[in-house]
């Protein structure tokens, strides 16, 4: 097995790739590391694959290229860059330059004899717009909050360490590679670290990714990944709660109303129609709502039963 795996999703970088992995290859041969590259080219519409073709002809044991056909997003590369790793840890950056793989030899360390499962990189000191920086701390502070990895101050730091055991049980998908130490820690690998790291100035092009855009799509993610953690296999226990409760307060208000009327009508009290009372209209719309909620939890819970990944409980070991 190689000692380590370097996945490196890209979108337009021809420029940057070959002064990375020189960078790369020198590091590793100075700290005697077996090594492997793998570049998923996202759909790039420049030279990127053919620099990679040109790598790849130069070191054909150390570089591996994976090609889009379209740009599917940096999850998917990912995602397909994790399934081919053989590396006994596995090192993510970015390809613009701005991750530095001076960093990779202390990642390792850390994955091989301080036991992380992930270490992630933090750019404490940044060289980014603050259009970028300012939707990156609020993003931050918000997935510190819902994900209870109170140590983390970076969760979208490209420049990650893993062990090879959680890129091989996590399914990043969507654009869920954001939130990478949060499907982690919900895969039972929760020995997560972060180290300081160095953050370059972009020496070619421009970013891809637009702060504020980023912030808004991260927040939903973040939203659907706390859902799916917590009540995935059990959709009834949130909608079947929330449907009764709303039943149960309707049904109330439309009985209260109905034996006030009753009981006017007992004691020849003249009192107008429970339908003039717009209290009515509210309790049935209460009853209305509790009752969907409840369905939707129920057919929720019929097709987690059926789904293929019902029974995927991240087995560690058997004997």
């Amino acid at each position: 097995m190689l000692d380590i795996s370097v996945v490196i999703p890209l979108y337009n970088e021809d420029e940057s790739l070959p002064e990375l992995y020189a960078w790369i290859e020198r590091v590793m041969k100075e700290h005697g590391f077996t090594f492997e590259v793998i570049f998923i080219n996202d759909g790039s519409t420049d030279h990127s694959w053919d620099v990679i073709e040109e790598l790849n002809r130069k070191s054909p044991d150390q570089v591996k290229g994976i090609k889009f056909r379209r740009n599917y997003g940096k999850s998917p590369a990912l995602y397909c860059g994790f399934a081919e790793a053989q590396g006994d840890v596995v090192i993510t950056m970015d390809a613009d330059l701005q991750d530095s793989p001076d960093e990779i030899p202390e990642l390792y360390k850390m994955i091989k004899e301080q036991g992380y499962d992930l270490v992630s990189g933090y750019k404490q000191k940044r060289h980014d717009p603050l259009s970028k920086t300012l939707p990156t701390k609020l993003f931050n502070a918000t997935a510190r909050r819902v994900s209870g990895i109170k140590n983390l101050h970076d969760f979208n730091c490209g420049l990650k360490a893993y062990r090879r055991d959680v890129v091989k049980n996590i399914e990043v998908f969507g654009e869920m590679h954001r939130f990478i130490p949060y499907l982690a820690k919900n895969a039972g690998f929760d020995k997560i670290g972060e180290k300081v790291v160095h953050h370059q100035k972009r020496q070619y092009g421009k970013s891809k990714f637009m702060g504020w855009n980023r912030f808004v799509n991260g927040y939903l993610d973040l939203m659907t990944l706390w859902f799916l953690g917590t009540f995935g296999k059990k959709p009834m226990h949130v909608f079947g709660f929330l449907g009764t409760i709303m039943f149960f307060i309707g049904f109330v208000a439309a009985f209260w109303l109905g034996a006030q009327k009753l009981w006017a009508v007992s004691q020849g009290i003249p009192m107008r129609l429970v339908t003039d009372s717009p209290f009515f209209y509210i309790a049935l719309t209460m009853m209305m709502l509790g009752t969907q909620l409840f369905l939707t939890g129920f057919l929720g819970d019929l097709i987690s039963r059926s789904s293929q990944g019902r029974n995927d409980y991240q087995i560690e070991k058997t004997i």
